[in-house]
C-alpha cells in the first residue's frame, strides 16, 4: 500500500522538516503488522514527494490473531486485500511513522507547522464502501479538490461493473498536520473496516483528531458510526460531545470570556469565587479532588499549591481547552512529585464516567449554566449518583445581580454560551431537590459583594453527603 504526499511550494524540501524524515535516504520502521518504508521519489526546489509504503505480513496477522475483522474462513484470513489497500493499518502507520507531523510538531522548523502548503496526497488503492459520491462528501467539505480513478471488477468482463477500489488524489492548501489527521480518520471510515478492537479509547481518539473540523462536518454522524465500527452507544456519545463543543473554537470562546470578565472586572469576582471554592474544599478535609469543567485551569494551580490535595483531576469536554490548561500549569516542567499529583482528563459531564468515582470532593465552578436544561438531569446523575463525592462545591451566577452591571443590557446573560441564569430562589429550589434525591445536605454561601435587594453576584452551594446543614 502506497501513500505519497507532494509539496509544490519552494523550497519544497521543507516537507522533510515537517515529516522528520531525511529526503536523502530510505528509512524503515517495524510495526506490529509488518514494515513501513519512507523514501522520496522526487526531491527538488519546486517539487518534493514523500512516500510511505506499507508491507503487511498476512501470515503474521493470522498468527497473532489480528486478522481483518469481518472476513470469515481460513482462506480469507490469508488471501485478502489488506496488504494492497489503504485501511486502518495505514492510520496506525501514520500515527507511528509520522507521529510528530500528525501532532503538529517540528523542532527544526516550528514556523512551518502552522503554514498552509500546496499539498497533494495520493492513495494508490483505497477501498470505498459508498463509491465516489461518498469520497467527495467526506473530503470536499474540508476544502480538498478530489481526483478519482475507479477500477472495474475485471477488465475482461466489463458487465460485472465497477469495483470498490479507487486511486485518489487530494489537493489543497492545508497544514500538513491537518492533511494527516483527515487521512487518519477518514481512510478507515471509507473502508468501513477496522483491524483492532473498538472501545472508549477509540472514541477519545476520534474526538481529539476531529477537534476543529468534525463537529461542523455535514457527514459527522456517518463518520462517527463508521469510525467506531457501528457501535451506537459510542457514536451517540461522540456526537453529543461534539454538539457540546461546537461553541468552543478559540476565537468565539475567548471573545465570550472577555465579555464576561469585563462585566465582572470591577470587583475581581473571579478571584473571589476561586478563593471561596478553594476555602470550601480545604474545609471539607478532602485529599482527592475533582475540578469538573476545569476549562483552561484557573482553579487547578490553586489546588496544586495546597499540600492537602494529594490527587487532583481536571476534566473538560474540550481537548483544545485541556491543552491550554496543560500549558498554563506548565505540566512538562513540574517536578515529578508535583506532576504525579495532577492529571487532566477529557470527558463529558452528561455521561457516566467511571474515572470520576471515589473522590473526596468535586468543584463545579460556573459550569451548570453552560448546559442545556434538558441535559441537567443527566449531569445530576453523573455527579451525585455515579461519581458520588463526599463534598460538592458548586457555583453559578445570580441572575438578580445582573442589573448591577451597566455594561450588561437588560435581559442578557453574562456569557453568550450560558443556557440559563438562575435567581437565588430558582437555584436553591434546584439544589434542595438534588440534595434530597441523592442523600446530601446542602448549604448556601454568597460570593462577592452582597446587595441588600439583589444578593451577591455569585451563589455557591456546598453539598455534603449524609451531613447536616
Amino acid at each position: 500500500m502506497l501513500l505519497t504526499i507532494t509539496n509544490t511550494q519552494a523550497p519544497a524540501t521543507d516537507l522533510g522538516y515537517l515529516l522528520h524524515k531525511n529526503p536523502t535516504r530510505v528509512q524503515s520502521f517495524t510495526l506490529g503488522f509488518g514494515k513501513a518504508y519512507v523514501f522520496y521519489p522526487e526531491v527538488g526546489e519546486d517539487r518534493c514527494t514523500a512516500a510511505l509504503l506499507l508491507d503487511l505480513d498476512p501470515v503474521g496477522l493470522v498468527r497473532d490473531r489480528k486478522g481483518p475483522v469481518g472476513e470469515a474462513g481460513m482462506l480469507a484470513q490469508y488471501v485478502n486485500d489488506r496488504p494492497y489497500v489503504a485501511s486502518s493499518f495505514l492510520s496506525v502507520a501514520i500515527a507511528q511513522v509520522y507521529g510528530s507531523a500528525l501532532n503538529g510538531r517540528s523542532e527544526a522548523r516550528a514556523d512551518l507547522v502552522e503554514s498552509k502548503l500546496p499539498l497533494t496526497a495520493r492513495l494508490s488503492v483505497l477501498p470505498v464502501r459508498g463509491g465516489e459520491a461518498l469520497l467527495r462528501r467526506l473530503f470536499e467539505p474540508l476544502g480538498y479538490s478530489v481526483g478519482v480513478t475507479n477500477y472495474p471488477l475485471d477488465e475482461q468482463f466489463p458487465t460485472w461493473g465497477e469495483s470498490r477500489y479507487y486511486t485518489v488524489e487530494l489537493t489543497a492548501a492545508v497544514r500538513l498536520s491537518d492533511l494527516l489527521t483527515h487521512l487518519y480518520v477518514l481512510v478507515p471510515v471509507l473502508d468501513d473496516v477496522k483491524h483492532y478492537y473498538i472501545g472508549t479509547d477509540e472514541m477519545d481518539k476520534l474526538l481529539k483528531k476531529g477537534e476543529g473540523w468534525l463537529s461542523s462536518h455535514p457527514e459527522r454522524e456517518l463518520i462517527a458510526n463508521r469510525y467506531l465500527r457501528h457501535k451506537p452507544k459510542l457514536a451517540r456519545e461522540v456526537l453529543s460531545r461534539l454538539s457540546e463543543d461546537q461553541s468552543d473554537p478559540d476565537e468565539v470562546e475567548a471573545t465570550h470570556d472577555a465579555e464576561e470578565a469585563a462585566a465582572e472586572e470591577k470587583i475581581s469576582l473571579n478571584q473571589q469565587r476561586l478563593g471561596a471554592v478553594l476555602a470550601a474544599l480545604k474545609a471539607s478535609g478532602a485529599r482527592r479532588v475533582l475540578d469538573l469543567g476545569c476549562g483552561e485551569g484557573q482553579l487547578l494551580p490553586l489546588l496544586l499549591a495546597e499540600a492537602q490535595f494529594g490527587e487532583i483531576v481536571g476534566l473538560d469536554v474540550s481537548y483544545q481547552v485541556l491543552e491550554r490548561a496543560k500549558d498554563k500549569l506548565q505540566l512538562d516542567r513540574l517536578p515529578e512529585r508535583q506532576k504525579a499529583r495532577i492529571k487532566l482528563l477529557q470527558g463529558s459531564l452528561t455521561y457516566r464516567d467511571e474515572r470520576l468515582a471515589g473522590y473526596d470532593a468535586a468543584a463545579v465552578v460556573e459550569v451548570i449554566e453552560h448546559l442545556d436544561l434538558p441535559r441537567l438531569t443527566a449531569f445530576e446523575r453523573v455527579l451525585f449518583e455515579f461519581a458520588h463525592p463526599g463534598t460538592v462545591v458548586l457555583t453559578t451566577p445570580n441572575a438578580e445581580y445582573n442589573v448591577m452591571w451597566e455594561s450588561l443590557p437588560a435581559g442578557k446573560f453574562r456569557h453568550k454560551d450560558h443556557r440559563f441564569e438562575w435567581t437565588r430562589a430558582e437555584f436553591q429550589s434546584w439544589a434542595d431537590t438534588v440534595a434530597a434525591r441523592f442523600g446530601y445536605a446542602v448549604r448556601y454561601l454568597p460570593v462577592g459583594p452582597e446587595d441588600a435587594e439583589v444578593g451577591p453576584p455569585t451563589q455557591m452551594a456546598i453539598f455534603t453527603l449524609g451531613g447536616a446543614v
